[in-house]
């Protein structure tokens, strides 16, 4: 079957958009306690197999998939991502993270910067965060204009169903941390060395505003939540629960299938030519063996 047959079939059978209401937040974001790291590092181990069965397929197939991850700052997004990626292959699995844009991109097409990171034939591509951060960010901040703002979210419907109707499987995910946590997880940034780096003045703004930032994702929802590119939105106050319940769902939406593997025989080294490889290397500068 052609690839954008495949992609076609696939968006026939997408779920229905997941709907942002405040009792389906409440009644699955909190959980007694946290996941067992046990149980956890099982359970994404299962998964993680299931990810390199998709990427067999994606790359026999030539499907192209983007998968879009968006939400509040410090939801988890970036570990989220992490365990996607651990233990599959960058050349399949591409992670699109850009920076703010330049003077030159400022110039651009606002969609210009991100259409030329879009899958080729065998790729999937995760944007982590996206040309949504016009709706978010950008809006609440006043790095765009209201007008820019309107525009984008009248034209940004139309750009995604053009990547659809293009045959790329479109996958968006909104993660949703309650304003407790939130708090938790910057106050936990302040105190530790190794995640000062990630907490920036915009993260800080995200903290005093948050509910024109409620507001920003409300308008979002309202005008880019469409059946050919619905938001699923994972609550993720329990990190683990989250990545584990976001990666099955994401496996569970693209229709793959296991693609039989060569059986592989490891040869045996040939002693062609054969000399002591290890003498040449005596005189050569080692690193200190400090760990021993």
């Amino acid at each position: 079957m052609h690839a954008g047959e495949i992609m076609a079939k696939a968006g026939k059978s997408m779920a229905k958009p997941v709907k942002s209401t405040a009792k389906g937040y409440k009644d699955t974001a909190k959980f007694d306690q946290s996941m067992d790291r046990t149980e956890y590092e099982k359970e994404l181990r299962a998964l993680q197999v299931e990810l390199c069965a998709l990427q067999d397929w994606v790359k026999e197939t030539g499907a192209r998939i983007i998968v879009v991850f968006e939400g509040r700052d410090a939801a988890g997004k970036g570990g989220l991502i992490k365990a996607i990626v651990d233990r599959v292959s960058p050349r399949v699995f591409r992670v699109v993270a850009l920076p703010v844009p330049n003077d030159r991109e400022k110039s651009q097409v606002y969609m210009q910067r991100y259409i030329r990171h879009s899958p080729a034939a065998g790729e999937v591509v995760i944007f982590d965060r996206s040309w949504y951060n016009r709706a978010g960010v950008e809006y609440v901040l006043g790095f765009c204009t209201p007008a820019q703002h309107q525009r984008f979210l009248k034209v940004c419907p139309e750009f995604e169903l053009y990547l659809v109707d293009e045959g790329i499987q479109l996958v968006k995910y909104w993660l949703e941390v309650s304003e407790p946590e939130q708090k938790r997880r910057f106050e936990a940034r302040i105190n530790d060395p190794l995640r000062q780096w990630k907490l920036s003045p915009t993260d800080l703004h995200s903290r005093s505003r948050w509910f024109e930032y409620s507001r920003a994702r409300d308008m979002m929802f309202d005008a880019t939540d469409t059946k050919f590119a619905p938001w699923y939105i994972v609550p993720s106050d329990d990190k683990r629960r989250a990545r584990l319940n976001c990666i099955r769902h994401l496996i569970g939406l693209i229709p793959y299938q296991k693609v039989a593997r060569k059986k592989v025989t490891l040869p045996a080294r040939s002693m062609k030519h054969a000399y002591d490889d290890q003498a040449t290397l005596e005189k050569k500068c080692f690193v200190p063996a400090k760990y021993r």
